[in-house]
């Protein structure tokens, strides 16, 4: 394993991390060979009106690490880092999020605001019969990440975020909209930046979820293809939905699987086929529901954040470095969380939106790397 090499000091407490770990057979071996059994269990909250579906691993008494995945996903998009860190000694958790998977899946806007949304993170907590956790995430699970973060700092021993920065998403869209690059995206052609796609989904709420369910299959496919580099500085291809009425250049449906080479996707294909399963279960009308409640989000967040919005404990950023919508390379998109984080660590790794599922290795030797020097102090087994 190759450690990531300091580049740039933030300041007393900040740290810039380059990530570039070389291919590991022996890692690769250890999760194929050692792969733990995943445990499946149902948390019923809310008196008993929602359930919550969750993968767990590792031994009890582990520290827990709980993971939240974004849009789309489920609990075992997080295989890859729940075989690793359950390896490690952790106790680890991986829940459907609210509207996926084996989860609540109502057809109700107002359950997938971020409010509505933590109830079940802080209730797995005490199910869990714990008061802290490392909490990690991705894309929209960023937005719970950092709303609980926000507003509930006393359940963190430590965060980590992937591709969507602190002080931004847990605000909504409007907030997004002040970081965009309009060098790149002159506001006359692009009123919207990079965010078209979200624009959209609040012209559009009905007419965007039906295409997505005309072929699951193919779009999953296709939205866990590799980065590409040459996308980087450039606009990215959601940046006109709402001119183009739809994703894909308004295509009438996604791109058949068929048609979506193999060696370009990052998602293998067990995990692929139980996450075209579960939003065939649920349909995208849920995880969609999502963009349905920024200003409601961002309402909350204002109103119940504690600490001056300033987050005191051990925060990992990975920057996905082709991510060409959530940019932190060519737009200023990261920077809220360097004034509010007080000891954050940014680590880049050359991947693209998926980067948890695109670059496993890397992701969870940065995440160990972090852990071990800021937080837990355990010792990597790579």
């Amino acid at each position: 394993m190759t450690c990531p090499s300091l580049n740039t000091n933030l300041g007393s407490s900040h740290e810039y991390i380059k990530h570039q770990a070389k291919p590991s057979v022996f890692y690769t071996i250890l999760l194929s060979y050692n792969m733990p059994s995943f445990s499946e269990h149902d948390l019923v909250y809310e008196d008993g009106g929602k359930t919550l579906h969750y993968l767990t691993a590792g031994p009890e008494d582990g520290e827990l690490i709980v993971f939240m995945h974004g849009w789309p996903g489920i609990g075992k998009t997080w295989h890859n880092q729940l075989t690793d860190f359950s390896q490690r000694g952790f106790k680890v958790v991986a829940p459907d999020m609210p509207g996926y998977g084996g989860s609540t899946a109502r057809k109700v806007a107002s359950d997938y605001a971020q409010e509505q949304v933590i109830k079940a993170m802080l209730a797995l907590l005490k199910h869990l019969g714990r008061n802290q956790a490392i909490w990690v995430a991705h894309d929209w699970g960023c937005g719970t990440l950092w709303t609980l973060a926000r507003t509930h700092p006393e359940v963190f021993k430590a965060a980590c975020g992937m591709t969507v920065p602190y002080g931004v998403l847990e605000l909504g869209l409007d907030e997004a909209l002040k970081y965009v690059n309009r060098d790149i995206y002159p506001e006359d052609q692009y009123p919207w930046g990079q965010w078209s796609y979200q624009a959209y989904y609040e012209q559009e709420f009905e007419k965007a979820t039906a295409w997505f369910d005309k072929d699951p299959r193919g779009f999953l496919k296709a939205g866990f293809t590799k980065g590409n580099p040459k996308g980087v500085g450039k606009p990215g291809p959601l940046s006109r939905t709402v001119e183009d009425g739809g994703w894909m250049g308004g295509a009438e449906k996604p791109i058949p699987a068929s048609m979506i080479p193999d060696e370009y996707v990052t998602i293998d294909k067990e995990t692929l086929n139980e996450l075209v399963a579960a939003m065939e279960k649920t349909g995208f009308w849920p995880g969609n529901a999502w963009y349905m409640n920024h200003k409601a989000n961002r309402a909350f967040n204002l109103e119940n954040q504690k600490n001056n919005a300033h987050l005191k404990f051990p925060v990992l950023f990975i920057e996905a470095g082709y991510d060409t919508v959530c940019d932190t390379v060519s737009s200023t998109l990261a920077e809220p969380q360097k004034e509010l984080c007080e000891d954050l660590t940014f680590v880049s790794i050359a991947a693209g939106h998926f980067v948890p599922v695109e670059k496993p290795q890397e992701v969870n030797s940065a995440i160990a790397e972090w852990l071990e020097s800021k937080v837990s102090g355990k010792k990597s087994l790579l």
